[in-house]
């Protein structure tokens, strides 16, 4: 097996899980009772590395959240809503964003610009939740104290200090890590880093992606999940020579079964998308001019591509974390069930925390916009109110692509639960179809395809709630509807 087969096999395989859990520090109320006079805002300022709102006149903390993504909007909103923000909070960022809903990225933000593209500041949290839209001056507005481009560097644990790249000394009270995922790459020495080759994670490298989309006739998208699924979609928005290139057998191999597969590569290839499964990359190669021209298969053949996205996958945004306590099995900082690491005062959230899932009874990592919201809201609660109940996360997937003007099908499937055991599947996908997971008799997970509102609505609570159920009947359903129906009728049962 070539490297390069192997960094795309282990990204998309489902990632491992061990049960267990040690809860290393006993519940810790908000240390804003311990720093009181730490903080004092004098207004906001303009730095050469980008806006920083509500500044403070010296070097201390009460709460500091290292990281600028989903997680650190929906936690900057949950202090404000517990009224802990304003002179108290600070955010500390690599980008020159502040947070936004960043699913947006391979999805709308992708589209042409004749096809209404999203852009900021249209998508910043917490819009995706349903809530305000957080632009720079809100967090202005807030009180809340925002260092733009400018990532934290060093941690000194023992002091309570950061270091950011600039020099910048920070001393926090509460230290939120909500540092994300990096993107896998693909090594220098084989073309990972040519011009024309994308990788997406923020708002610079899907700006990156739009201008050679632009350009581009050829693209080759490699990676079968969500990203890949989600770009390949939008390129066809683009009208361009579109081919998808994989290890597995079969599109979102972690979650899809089979017959789910096939139906959504159908539609796909209906749209202009090719397929190569069961691929493995040799190399990316350039041309004279050192941009990509082409992607060489281990079988020697080569596919033309002016423009090539990597999308196998992304690993825990450590960073100058690595010396607190990691969980070698899943990758990520470990947590308890309240988001707290071994080290009294550290938390860690969303993407980069293994957490117990307390419904299945492992530890987990989830890399999703829904856990990053309520992993959030979940932490800083605990964190600044006497709540101590146990994250309970229900898993959740889902995606939504083709949805461009003038797309002849928009698809949006949703997923709710755990996808163990044997499967009935409903529907015809014309265009609605389900698939059932049923473990030991009982619904373990389900998936919709272009569900009602209400439809929708009932898959966590039958996720959740994991009733017994009539498999033979749910398979003889004729229809989407009559399968939910059964199940719904097996809650009350």
């Amino acid at each position: 097996m070539s490297p390069v087969r192997r960094v795309m096999a282990l990204a998309s395989t489902t990632l491992p899980t061990k049960t267990g859990l040690s809860l290393w520090c006993p519940t810790s109320h908000s240390l804003a009772r311990r720093f009181p006079a730490r903080v004092s805002p004098i207004g906001s300022r303009t730095s050469s590395r980008g806006l920083v709102t509500a500044s403070f006149a010296n070097e201390n903390r009460e709460f500091v959240i290292v990281g600028g993504g989903n997680a650190a909007g929906y936690a900057a909103r949950t202090f404000v809503e517990n009224g802990m923000a304003d002179g108290r909070l600070c955010i500390v960022t690599k980008e020159a964003y502040a947070p936004y809903e960043r699913p947006a990225l391979t999805k709308a933000y992708l589209f042409p610009p004749e096809k209404k593209p999203a852009r900021l500041p249209g998508f910043h949290t917490c819009v995706g939740g349903g809530g305000e839209r957080q632009t720079p001056d809100w967090y202005k507005e807030k009180g809340i104290e925002v260092i733009y481009e400018d990532p934290v560097a060093e941690a000194d644990f023992g002091k309570q200090t950061l270091t950011t790249n600039t020099g910048k000394q920070l001393k926090y009270g509460s230290l939120i890590i909500a540092t994300g995922c990096t993107a896998s790459r693909f090594p220098d020495k084989i073309g990972g880093n040519l011009p024309g080759v994308h990788y997406i994670r923020e708002v610079a490298d899907a700006d990156s992606l739009i201008l050679s989309l632009g350009k581009a006739k050829k693209v080759v998208i490699v990676g079968g999940g969500y990203i890949g699924m989600e770009v390949a979609a939008a390129a066809v928005a683009w009208n361009l020579d579109t081919t998808i290139v994989f290890p597995e057998d079969q599109l979102l191999q972690r979650l899809f079964t089979p017959s789910l597969a096939q139906k959504y590569e159908e539609l796909y290839r209906q749209n202009g998308v090719k397929f190569v499964k069961g691929a493995s990359i040799n190399n990316l190669e350039a041309g004279s001019d050192g941009r990509v021209t082409a992607v060489k298969l281990a079988d020697g053949s080569t596919i033309e591509a002016d423009t090539v996205v990597i999308g196998i996958g992304a690993k825990p945004a450590i960073g100058p974390f690595e010396t607190l306590a990691m969980n070698k099995s899943i990758g990520g900082i470990q947590v308890d069930g309240l988001f707290r690491t071994s080290t009294p005062g550290i938390f860690a959230i969303g993407d980069v925390a293994a957490f117990p899932l307390k419904i299945y009874d492992r530890m987990t990592r989830v890399e999703h916009v829904d856990h990053a919201r309520r992993s959030a809201q979940h932490c800083v609660k605990s964190l600044l109110t006497a709540h101590t109940d146990t994250y309970d996360y229900l898993p959740y997937f889902y995606s939504r692509v083709f949805e461009y003007e003038g797309s002849p099908r928009k698809v949006w499937w949703q997923f709710f639960g755990d996808n163990v055991g044997e499967t009935v599947e409903v529907g015809n996908f014309d265009p609605k179809i389900a698939t059932f997971w049923i473990d030991s008799g009982r619904l373990k997970g389900v998936l919709v395809e272009s569900g009602s509102p209400e439809e929708f609505q009932l898959l966590p609570k039958l996720a959740r709630s994991q009733p017994l159920v009539d498999k033979a009947k749910l398979a003889s359903a004729s229809s989407v509807e009559e399968a939910l129906e059964i199940a719904q009728a097996a809650l009350q049962s």
